[in-house]
């Protein structure tokens, strides 16, 4: 193996594949960027010019796009509030209210920095820990999707920092939102209201879009300018190695993680818009500072983007090694691989040795390219956005939103769910229910519909089928997460009230004798 492995880093080095690298990671960044133009989509329109490459480089401009446009999603999730992928809604979270306290470059780095350490830890696990890890997601079934699932659900517990009330109204309005279209088993069409574009359901791309940029542009548009939410930037720019240190002097935090990211990879189907969210979570959880989360904390950057540019390394495990994408632009890659005669398993390993390696290093220098790209060009864009006029801000985030939400299907409807569920995202607002509960319910309804259903389908044959879900070992695991995620808010809560506040003196001592 470490022959194939150097000879892999030999083959980067050479100039040709360095520029092949550095235009496909630049290419991503910028496709990733723009809401709606997904990490998939902009994979699939790649697809024609692989045709006349050779394999190889085929397979590394992919991979170099596809780490690129992970983390480009950050750029608009913090500048704008418009996660430019599914796997920067947590990003946007704080990202966005460092924006507006005037912290926004902290968070270009800080999601520039987690990218990178992410991205090389997924590709380590790659590298060294593919047969086992892709035989572990063999193991999961309908059953385990299932409690993934609701394990993700119980992230609207640390949303809601305002009212668990609230946060479980905003849950269950997503969840409303996941049964509209086909039924995933079953086939039955449900609160369609008659249009055929509703049938595959409520597009994830617009339908984020719409909940977290159309309520910004409306109070942009409200106060009639940008200072009235905005802090000056001059006044808190700081330099940039001593951010450097800030975002690497919680290590914990960046391989906690980019551990996740990589876990959540492997499993076929969840991806990056499933993993940033536990990772913040878990980042939140663990702090000692929970209350300042979604107020504006890096922490909580850092550890989406450690986490969601993992899941790149993580989801080619079962992607190289059983055929099974664990992510969806994971697919486009296996049809690449099809296209050029070369099928996923161990004989792609044994035969083709070489090509995998080389292609896994190449994810790895993608991300370390990353760094000087992102924050030259990241922070170019962030201190333009941060000085444009809000007259000129407003509609340019609005006709950016509107093209990508079209962008997805082509399809009008899309506007039209995209502005819709904008406004209703305001108004919501207004009241105290917050976004990002309701695009988690929308995620992860249709995950935990389809492993009920299809878990009660396998298990037709037992006494008890519903038994299936609590007597497997790896379900009782998730159980068991999903329980102390569950509690650990109130422990928390709980810990601090009878924790005295720091300088406070006993009512004992307190007293004169």
């Amino acid at each position: 193996m470490f022959d194939l492995l150097g000879s892999g880093v030999l083959a980067n080095l050479a100039p040709s594949m360095l520029l092949l690298v550095l235009v496909g990671t630049a290419a991503g960044m910028a496709i990733g960027a723009m809401p709606g133009l997904s990490a998939t989509m902009g994979l699939a329109l790649l697809v024609p010019f692989t045709f006349v490459m050779e394999p190889t480089r085929a397979l590394v401009l992919l991979g170099a796009f596809y780490m690129g446009a992970i983390y480009g999603g950050s750029f608009t999730a913090i500048l704008v509030n418009a996660p430019g992928t599914p796997s920067s809604v947590a990003t946007a979270l704080e990202g966005y209210q460092m924006t507006k306290k005037g912290k926004s470059e902290l968070a270009v780095v800080g999601a520039t920095m987690g990218s990178l350490v992410g991205g090389l830890i997924g590709v380590v696990a790659l590298i060294f820990l593919a047969p086992p890890l892709a035989d572990l997601s063999l193991r999961f079934g309908p059953q385990e999707y299932f409690w993934i699932a609701i394990f993700g659900l119980t992230i609207i517990i640390s949303m809601a920092s305002g009212s668990i009330v609230k946060g479980l109204i905003g849950g269950v309005l997503g969840l409303l939102l996941a049964t509209i279209g086909v039924a995933p088993v079953g086939g039955e069409v449900r609160f369609t209201f008659g249009e055929p574009m509703l049938q595959g359901g409520i597009p994830l791309v617009p339908a984020m879009v719409g909940l977290f940029t159309i309520p910004e542009v409306i109070r942009l548009v409200a106060r009639k300018g940008r200072d009235a939410q905005m802090l000056d930037e001059g006044a808190h720019r700081e330099k940039l190695w001593p951010m450097i240190r800030l975002i690497f002097s919680k290590p914990v935090n960046l391989v906690r993680s980019s551990v996740i990211g990589t876990v959540t990879g492997i499993l076929p189907g969840a991806g990056g818009s499933i993993a940033n969210l536990v990772a913040y979570n878990e980042a939140k959880r663990s702090s000692k500072h929970p209350e300042t989360y979604g107020k504006g904390e890096v922490d909580g950057v850092v550890a989406a983007e450690s986490a969601n540019n993992a899941t790149v390394g993580g989801g080619m495990i079962p992607t190289l090694t059983l055929g099974v994408p664990g992510t969806p632009p994971d697919a486009i890659i296996i049809g690449v691989l099809l296209l050029h005669g070369l099928r996923p398993g161990a004989e792609l390993f044994s035969t083709s040795g070489d090509l995998v390696y080389t292609f896994a290093i190449a994810l790895a220098v993608s991300a370390i390219m990353m760094v000087p790209v992102g924050l030259i060009g990241g922070r170019a864009l962030q201190r333009g956005v941060v000085a444009m006029p809000a007259r000129y801000l407003a509609p340019g985030i609005t006709v950016l939103t509107i093209v990508g939400a079209y962008a997805v299907r082509t399809s009008v409807v899309d506007v039209v769910i995209m502005l819709v569920l904008g406004v209703l995202a305001y108004f919501l607002s207004l009241a105290g229910i917050s976004a990002a509960p309701i695009v988690l319910g929308l995620i992860l309804g249709s995950i935990a519909e389809t492993g009920l259903v299809q878990g009660m389908l396998t298990a037709q044959g037992e006494p008890q089928p519903w038994l299936t879900f609590f007597n497997r070992p790896l379900s009782l695991v998730l159980i068991a997460l999903t329980v102390a995620s569950l509690v650990w808010p109130f422990v928390r809560a709980r810990r601090g009230r009878r924790t005295p506040p720091a300088g406070a003196v006993p009512a004992e001592t307190s007293r004169k004798d």
